[in-house]
């Protein structure tokens, strides 16, 4: 029998999941309470940027086996319910604001068929699981929940759904891991990782995850605030410890830090779920990792300052960057519009240029000025900042736009940038974590 899956919540995750498991051959029915959103992927077309993802979804749509909708009543036929809707701060705190989950579990319980399997993948507090279970089984008996985390990287969704490095499944019995390696069978047969949980690990797999990446990119940043203090190079210090295997060289790109709407709410999520649990001293030591990542975007600020005035009201500042990282709209905790927004409040004159956040990031803050074009941003600047490492702008000759801005100064937030061919074309170069 091929079983047909819903996917309940069409954002980020949902439509991505929804694309990938229609071209491994299922029928699947996404649900969103959205019209806007659901109108716009049923014609066939993203409500955000994806590379890649466009033409999938295109491509699934014609063949049939893909629809969207409103109506939670679609998925009454469906075997296996992915939940993937957002879990963002709550507003008075740093706990996970969980509204979403548990109202788009209540919404299709009535619908759920004898056998059928409801799978989380939402990003959710240790317990989640194990308390919607148990109320699923008060509410609908004749289904069951499971939990599978989501680990995409955005700019490689397609790539992550389809050749996932692994494959968690929180289960809490043998039929709910077979209905999912059934489900995930094409990946599977790939070659992937299978790692079975029960339902606290498989929630826990996800939040360690994050916070172990997140402690690695505050580790450099506060490894460059030294190098600067001491006159050293975090360029090269990384990658002389890069080399030893049981550090690796990813993710120690020094810079303005971590943003986008996952790694900063679930690191805070993850802190506020362990006080809860009485394990908060365990987890004290993310409180700093938060800390140094909000410090980075500060540094930032005061070398302009240092590079200009600590009266910033007279110099027009160009920013390339709005999204928190390239390939993606994204500006959710984007740490490059966080900069530019300060800036912009300390007097200063800011142009933002990006490939594709400047609409969603004009949608958040309508009063700072926005440029469809590089030369646009940056003509008359007295400094330029790059804080998003969008190819593009490592393309940039630094010698054609030395005629466009006013002064010859830019400040690489990204450690991206070649140093020595700015620097022979006449700038003033300034990286963080880099004193020469």
């Amino acid at each position: 029998m091929t079983l047909t899956l819903s996917v309940v919540g069409c954002g980020y995750l949902g439509a991505t999941h929804a694309a990938c498991m229609s071209s491994l051959g299922f029928t699947v029915i996404g649900v969103d309470t959205d019209p806007e959103k659901v109108a716009l992927l049923q014609s066939g077309k993203l409500p955000f940027y994806e590379p890649g993802l466009d033409t999938l979804l295109e491509q699934e749509m014609k063949t049939g086996r893909l629809s969207f909708t409103t109506d939670f009543s679609a998925v009454k036929d469906a075997d296996v319910h992915f939940v993937c809707v957002g879990t963002p701060q709550s507003k008075d705190g740093l706990a996970a604001d969980l509204t979403y989950v548990k109202s788009a579990v209540a919404a299709i319980a009535p619908h759920l068929k004898d056998g059928s399997l409801v799978v989380g993948k939402s990003t959710v507090p240790v317990g989640t699981a194990q308390a919607l279970r148990a109320e699923l089984s008060k509410i609908a008996p004749q289904a069951d929940l499971a939990w599978n985390p989501e680990f995409l990287r955005e700019g490689f969704a397609v790539e992550d759904t389809l050749t996932p490095n692994r494959l968690v499944v929180g289960v809490a019995n043998d039929r709910a891991e077979e209905i999912l390696k059934e489900v995930y069978e094409p990946v599977i047969a790939l070659g992937t990782p299978w790692i079975r949980a029960d339902l606290p690990t498989s929630e826990l797999v996800k939040v360690a995850a994050n916070s172990f990446l997140a402690t690695k990119i505050s580790f450099i940043n506060a490894m460059a605030e030294v190098c600067e203090a001491a006159g050293g190079d975090v360029t090269v210090l990384a990658k002389a410890i890069g080399y030893d295997p049981r550090i690796g060289s990813r993710f120690l790109q020094a810079g303005i830090g971590f943003g986008g709407g996952c790694l900063p709410k679930d690191i805070r999520a993850f802190m506020a779920r362990a006080e809860e649990l009485g394990a908060k001293q365990a987890l004290e030591f993310l409180r700093e990792i938060d800390a140094i990542n909000l410090r980075a975007r500060q540094r930032v600020i005061d070398v302009v300052r240092g590079e200009l005035s600590q009266d910033l009201t007279k110099y027009k500042i160009a920013v390339l960057g709005a999204t928190f990282k390239p390939d993606s709209d994204d500006v959710r905790d984007s740490p490059a519009l966080d900069i530019a927004v300060q800036l912009h409040a300390a007097g200063a004159k800011v142009v933002i240029h990006d490939p594709q956040g400047i609409e969603p990031a004009r949608k958040r803050f309508p009063n700072l000025d926005y440029a469809p074009v590089v030369n646009d941003a940056i003509k008359d600047a007295d400094l330029i900042l790059h804080l998003t490492e969008w190819k593009e702008y490592r393309q940039i000759d630094p010698a054609a736009i030395s005629s466009i801005v006013k002064s010859k100064i830019i400040i690489d937030g990204r450690n991206m940038l070649d140093r020595t061919l700015w620097r022979n074309a006449g700038w003033k170069f300034h990286a963080l974590g880099r004193t020469d």
